[in-house]
């Protein structure tokens, strides 16, 4: 799979328009005492095929560069680019914080941080969204509900089914569950759901990655991949049909294999993408692959999302050991996809 996708991300720099051809990419920057700003100050250094704009209280982001001894100025982003600068829209925090600790204060402003940025992508101001880590127990605490990232944006933008994938290291791996209990994993791995992600999955990958023919494989649920119903019978009963189903429609779909052997190199070499049933079933894989330059692409969503591989990272706010690599490939692949998607439109 690695030489596959760096050739196609090769030819879509190379075909890239220039820095104005797509409205620029919102940077949500996340919990205000993690290192989302720390990494979203960075992003004033690196120069990008758009233009990015961060969402954040200005002068939170403005005390954590003193902090860091960073000579970044934040701008408005309606003005005139200079290399030590990025683009700021201001959302006001309403307590100083402190790099490091957490307070559930932070709870109403990271989740308006997020709405502004929803909004702006509906209106066509932003182009694409790209989020840095939220602290979830932080934003419970502070008495807002929230699950992740992934179901807050399908639920603001009535997204009736959307797909959690992950990539890097030459890597593309989708989940068919997310957030879930392992407990509770099978009794959520039903015909109808698997059959609506695999569909997400297949359009999505042609629409926002211009693959014109995707080759999923898909794996197991079970050890041995159910041993003919000794382990399991999900295989049987539920991932099997449904790949056959979708098979006899024209799609690419290779499985249910076992997970344990559907990482091998023979295989990933002849696929775009590998769908995972439960979140820790492929995401260490991934995450071994490209820890700290991965990125998660939600999928199904009527806007462009990224984000960051990683968490917040608390213990690192603030002390410049934040690496930022994960950030500048969730950025690019944002306009990346935004430029695929201008493309499409003409």
């Amino acid at each position: 799979m690695n030489a596959r996708l760096e050739k196609r991300a090769v030819s879509r720099r190379a075909a890239a328009p220039g820095s104005n051809s797509v409205p620029p990419i919102a940077v949500t920057s996340g919990e205000p005492a993690g290192v989302g700003p720390d990494i979203c100050l960075a992003l004033a250094r690196k120069r990008f095929a758009a233009r990015v704009v961060i969402l954040g209280d200005r002068e939170m982001l403005q005390s954590r560069a003193r902090q860091l001894g960073l000579r970044v100025r934040l701008r408005d982003p309606g003005s005139g680019m200079t290399s030590d600068s990025i683009a700021c829209l201001h959302v006001p925090l309403s307590y100083t914080c402190r790099a490091g600790t957490l307070d559930r204060r932070s709870a109403p402003y990271v989740i308006s941080l997020l709405d502004r940025a929803i909004a702006g992508c509906k209106a066509g101001e932003f182009a694409a969204l790209t989020t840095a880590p939220v602290h979830k127990g932080v934003i419970n605490d502070g008495g807002i509900p929230f699950i992740g990232h992934t179901e807050y944006l399908a639920g603001r933008t009535g997204a009736a089914q959307v797909v959690m994938m992950l990539a890097g290291g030459g890597l593309r791996v989708a989940l068919a569950t997310t957030h879930l209990a392992l407990k509770d994993v099978p009794r959520a791995l039903t015909r109808e759901g698997l059959e609506r992600t695999i569909r997400v999955l297949h359009a999505e990958l042609i629409r926002r990655f211009g693959i014109s023919a995707p080759r999923i494989l898909v794996a197991g649920l079970n050890p041995h991949g159910g041993e003919g119903g000794y382990f399991g019978r999900e295989e049987i009963e539920v991932i099997g049909p449904v790949l056959e189903k979708l098979r006899a429609e024209g799609l690419r779909l290779t499985g249910p294999l076992p997970a344990d052997t559907v990482f091998v190199p023979d295989r990933l070499a002849g696929a775009d993408c590998v769908l995972a049933m439960y979140h820790d079933q492929g995401l260490p894989v991934l995450k071994y692959a490209s820890f700290g330059k991965g990125i998660n692409v939600t999928l199904g969503l009527p806007m462009i999302r990224t984000s960051v591989d990683h968490g917040t990272a608390v213990d690192l706010a603030g002390t410049g050991r934040a690496e930022p690599d994960s950030l500048f490939a969730a950025v690019e692949a944002a306009i990346e996809m935004a430029q695929i998607e201008a493309q499409a439109r003409r």
